[in-house]
């Protein structure tokens, strides 16, 4: 019996370790979907590390939103970044001082954040606005570099 009860734990294990990354891939591809679709005038993207790095360089226009916590852009932010850290009052309004017209490339440290930040941006009517996939996981596992958060960053 005792040999039935570990192999039955083991897939259940088994079941958690691949279920719920599956769940959670499922749901933010529906997301996705949802949040970076085409609208006439408008540009939405889900940005790589890469094309991030790339944007950073080659836009010099590009407003950078860190919507991480104080604690978390002391680690270092993006070049350029402005930290309005999502969820503290008053995000909506800091936000909305930000000019509409120029890009916006937004990122926190996994990507929930900054997605719900995207909602943020599109509801007061940014027109392009880039989400760096998988924040600043991904752009660290790229081998980008970061730097000392801006003083008016925080």
């Amino acid at each position: 019996m005792s040999g039935f009860t570990e192999l039955t734990g083991w897939r259940l294990a088994g079941l958690v370790l691949v279920g719920i990354p599956l769940v959670w891939w499922i749901w933010e591809s529906r997301w996705d979907a949802r949040l970076f679709n085409p609208q006439p005038g408008c540009r939405y993207e889900n940005r790589s590390a890469r094309q991030a790095a790339a944007l950073l360089v080659g836009c010099p226009e590009l407003q950078v939103l860190d919507v991480r916590t104080a604690r978390e852009t002391a680690q270092g932010t993006l070049p350029g970044a402005r930290r309005i850290t999502w969820g503290e009052p008053g995000f909506r309004e800091q936000v909305a001082r930000m000019d509409r017209d120029r890009p916006v490339l937004v990122y926190c440290a996994g990507g929930y954040r900054s997605r719900k930040s995207v909602e943020v941006l599109r509801s007061l009517g940014f027109k392009s606005v880039h989400h760096l996939h998988r924040g600043m996981l991904a752009w660290r596992r790229s081998g980008q570099g970061v730097v000392p958060p801006a003083v008016d960053a925080v």
